[in-house]
């Protein structure tokens, strides 16, 4: 895999598009280059700042997934594969990761050659709105942390259907605010005014990645939207486990027979 992409010269979120980034034009190419240049640290940042609960979110929605063992699973915006790790952890079948920032790519496969030296994993640069493979091929498509990232949600969820089989589940994790208004001042002002500072200083980042991080959380579809989303692009008995007071949850959603 070779990538073309170069490093941006100017941020990639800036004020001026920062009051509703998922209404921006190029919100593809902004976030593209804003990954790019967070890779590095990506890991160290999910860590330290979701104070290590990344990690238990994650193995949790694979528990939602019900894995079987003959399941194959496509991880979207895998990231550095921390997801797509836990799938193979978990005995599926098979497992890809699917990242539309080449440059998570490397990171992930060197993290796979690590925690899972006994088979390579595939990792494939690919955009969630065209994924490059054929109807009906997956058992599960998962997504963590990466819906609000795309440029239309609703153009993915759709794909993702498309290579789901018969009895397919989807399982989305994503960010919320907690209901509780006490909760959601607390974890604003963490999100808006400590996040940004301490992520920025940690990774050097000059895109504006931690501006518009908590900014793509407050201003993104509501739990409702979400489920009202997915139920349109076709997927039927759609559910949320809320985690961690609502900050993050979960939704699952079903090809056909509801899961259990």
């Amino acid at each position: 895999m070779v990538s073309t992409e170069t490093t941006p010269t100017a941020p990639a979120w800036d004020d001026t598009h920062l009051s509703d980034p998922h209404k921006v034009t190029d919100k593809r190419r902004r976030v593209r280059d804003m990954f790019a240049a967070i890779a590095p640290s990506y890991d160290l940042n999910n860590r330290i700042h979701s104070l290590w609960m990344d990690q238990r979110w994650r193995r949790k929605a694979v528990d939602i997934a019900n894995v079987k063992s003959t399941d194959h699973v496509v991880d979207v915006a895998c990231g550095t594969g921390d997801l797509t790790l836990c799938f193979v952890e978990a005995k599926a079948q098979a497992v890809i990761g699917i990242d539309f920032t080449y440059e998570m790519l490397p990171l992930a496969c060197a993290k796979s050659a690590i925690r899972n030296p006994q088979s390579a994993i595939p990792f494939l640069n690919g955009d969630a709105q065209s994924l490059p493979l054929p109807d009906t091929s997956a058992d599960i498509v998962s997504i963590a942390f990466g819906i609000r990232n795309v440029q239309d949600p609703l153009v993915a969820f759709k794909e993702f259907r498309r290579v789901l089989k018969p009895g397919g589940r989807l399982i989305v994790l994503e960010f919320s605010l907690p209901t509780n208004p006490v909760l959601r001042g607390l974890y604003n002002f963490y999100f808006k005014q400590i996040l940004p500072r301490t992520a920025t200083l940690i990774s050097g980042d000059k895109t504006g990645a931690y501006k518009y991080l908590p900014q793509s959380v407050n201003t993104f579809i509501s739990r409702q939207q979400m489920v009202d989303l997915m139920t349109e692009a076709g997927f039927s008995d759609v559910k949320q486990f809320p985690m961690t007071f609502g900050v993050c949850i979960c939704y699952r959603g079903s090809v056909g027979s509801p899961q259990p």
